[in-house]
């Protein structure tokens, strides 16, 4: 493929997961003003619970669909879906309508966030994919710190409907580049998907997040909807386990729970997610309504969290990949985040908003020192065949602890705001004509209130979103003492090469256990590639005679008969002047010949030797590196064919 075509595939590409990932945090400094506007605070979780659980529980499907019937076709159909869901989003009327179009749009962006990735795959040769995998993890870090602060210029400066017409005409250019410049895919993978697994699960979630939102505050825990959303869970549980047992490719294979790590590390990640969307949920109120700050400045205030999650999952992977050691960082980093809580759990209508940025960073660092690491811990501990499920099972459980946590934290804050406000309602003297019930209906009147009166209730509003805190601090503690259960083991080569899409992204790419292993094995490669791989590469196959550049040039021609000079130094990024004394060389050598016009090159029969040993020392470089997975044909397979691909990147020529 043309070099311009895919650099306009991939931008696209980007975009399209980029809008996915933003709409998962976007929201947050727009919720106060979307509430005001349509009321339903009691409702004000499902915004953000509605495209969370759509988006993870249809990733599988999107990911096998893809394989089954070409990734190009189902990508354009996850586009289409996440734009109808945007474009009325943007017209919703009430809070039921925004919900539901939410739900919509997170199908569309579940799809996004995986094809996304995994045409990646199909559109690069492998030498070059551990650099573009690289721009992709930065879009999910981007969006995590940009996503709030967006949101709310949108609301100062256009209205909450921008949040979601914004996505129309990115997304439109995403579908038109795609649609034009994407080549079909002819390769297909059979599936035996597992629908019935994929309904039950999301059943099942959904009923116990509703139990969570519902009980206590709109229904009596001991009233009958909840008694049958608890009854309707039980039986989707045991229906979705006898259903995974006898699958061919469960969603969720249950033998993976045996392994601890997985299941230590899959709940530390449940609670990883449910203390962090609940923050980024919750904070915006606060700071909206009792500092009284714009929503731009509301995500401004958000920025030490985010820079702190970003900041520390970056040094916990590099420390780790120095290291080899993982166990103490999430054990460290549940103590720090429930630290962080815990002070965030203190915070009222006085507290300083620079003390406030304080204990966001805390708990940002905390976060930031347990989310990367928790992918690598399940992918150092599960064997080859789960590889690829175990991945995407970790991302699962941090997703849905994360619509637990927006949910349940909601049901705390609701009960907590309506029983304080209740008291105060009862002894404050209120303005004539002044209808009680807007206070819950738009926060944002307590402003235009007395000031003693606006007092009180920014005092009740406070102790609610405070309370939630004080309820997730505890919850947070419950992840550090399971953290101590994370074994630590050595560390797998492929492992250490987790990037920071991984620890960041709220849903899996979805990648088979071989996609897997490539990918960790390219990003070393890659890496290698940089630090003087050709001179050592020419030594291993005898050719220390040889100067890199030349080890580069032997690598370049293997297999290609003529190849221009002209072509050669171009693919090189050198004028052919800069490289002759080097090619000169290996003619002199034996090793290449030139045509008689002296415009062309290939390898003599000698230099084919040469080749193939370059090709040979490469591939037991790769095969030490994917050892300690244990003999597997198709790990030999991925070696025999990359091998080869490596050798002469031009990415990464020797200088």
């Amino acid at each position: 493929m043309r070099q311009k075509g895919l650099g306009l595939i991939i931008l696209a590409l980007m975009l399209g997961m980029l809008l996915a990932s933003l709409d998962q945090t976007i929201v947050s400094t727009a919720l106060p003003t979307i509430v005001s506007d349509l009321g339903g605070l009691e409702q004000l979780s499902w915004v953000v619970t509605g495209y969370m659980l759509a988006s993870t529980v249809s990733t599988p499907l999107w990911g096998k669909l893809g394989d089954q019937y070409g990734r190009k076709r189902l990508f354009i159909a996850a586009i289409i879906i996440f734009l109808l869901g945007s474009a009325l989003c943007g017209l919703s009327r009430n809070m039921g309508e925004l919900i539901g179009f939410r739900s919509i749009q997170g199908l569309g962006g579940g799809g996004l966030m995986v094809l996304a990735q995994a045409i990646v795959g199909d559109v690069v040769s492998a030498r070059e994919r551990g650099r573009y995998q690289g721009f992709f993890g930065a879009v999910f870090a981007v969006s995590s710190i940009v996503g709030p602060l967006l949101g709310g210029l949108f609301v100062d400066h256009l209205s909450w409907h921008w949040v979601f017409y914004v996505n129309l005409p990115l997304g439109a250019i995403a579908l038109g580049v795609i649609a034009a410049a994407l080549p079909g895919d002819d390769t297909r993978t059979s599936h035996r998907i597992d629908y019935a697994g994929v309904v039950l699960l999301g059943g099942a979630t959904s009923c116990l997040v509703l139990i969570t939102t519902w009980g206590g505050t709109t229904y009596p825990w001991a009233s009958p909807v909840i008694a049958g959303l608890a009854l309707g869970a039980a039986a989707l549980v045991a229906a979705w386990v006898a259903v995974e047992r006898r699958a061919a490719e469960p969603v969720l294979p249950l033998g993976l729970f045996r392994v601890r790590a997985f299941a230590m590390s899959s709940a530390v990640g449940f609670v990883v997610g449910f203390a962090m969307f609940g923050a980024l949920t919750y904070l915006p109120l606060f700071l909206q309504v009792v500092h009284g700050v714009s929503p731009t400045l509301s995500g401004v205030y958000l920025l030490p969290m985010m820079a702190g999650m970003l900041t520390l999952s970056i040094v916990s992977g590099l420390v780790i990949s120095k290291t080899g050691r993982y166990r103490f960082l999430p054990i460290a980093g549940t103590a720090v985040a429930t630290v962080g809580l815990f002070l965030l759990s203190g915070l009222s209508e006085r507290s300083s908003l620079l003390t406030m940025g304080g204990y966001l960073l805390v708990l940002g660092v905390g976060l930031g020192m347990t989310m990367q690491v928790l992918v690598i811990v399940v992918q150092n501990a599960v064997d080859f065949k789960d590889l690829g499920v175990a991945t995407s099972g970790a991302t699962f459980f941090r997703s849905i602890g994360g619509s637990f946590g927006v949910a349940t934290l909601g049901a705390v804050f609701t009960g907590t705001l309506n029983g304080d406000l209740r008291e105060v309602l009862a002894r404050a003297r209120l303005p004539a004509g002044f209808d009680p019930s807007r206070i819950q209906r738009d926060p944002t009147v307590i402003q235009r209130l007395p000031p003693a009166l606006a007092g009180q209730f920014l005092h009740v509003y406070a102790d609610a979103i405070a309370t939630v805190f004080r309820v997730a601090a505890p919850v947070m503690f419950g992840a550090f003492a399971l953290s101590w259960f994370i074994p630590q083991t050595r560390l797998r080569e492929t492992t250490k090469a987790a990037d920071l899409g991984e620890g960041l992204g709220a849903t899996s790419a979805e990648r088979s256990s071989l996609e897997e292993v490539e990918r960790g094995l390219m990003r070393l490669a890659d890496a290698d590639l940089r630090r003087g791989y050709y001179e050592r590469l020419g030594a291993l196959a005898g050719l220390s005679g040889v100067a890199p550049q030349g080890v580069w040039v032997l690598a370049r021609l293997n297999g290609q008969g003529w190849v221009g000079a002209a072509e050669l130094a171009e693919c090189a990024k050198v004028s052919r002047a800069h490289g002759r004394p080097h090619v000169d060389r290996l003619v002199d050598e034996g090793l290449v010949e030139r045509s008689g016009d002296g415009e062309r090159l290939r390898l003599t029969p000698k230099g084919d030797r040469a080749a193939l040993g370059l090709v040979r020392c490469s591939r037991e470089g790769l095969s030490r590196l994917v050892a300690d997975w244990g003999p597997d044909p198709q790990l030999a397979r991925l070696v025999d064919r990359i091998a080869p691909e490596l050798l002469g990147a031009y990415a990464d020529r020797p200088r």
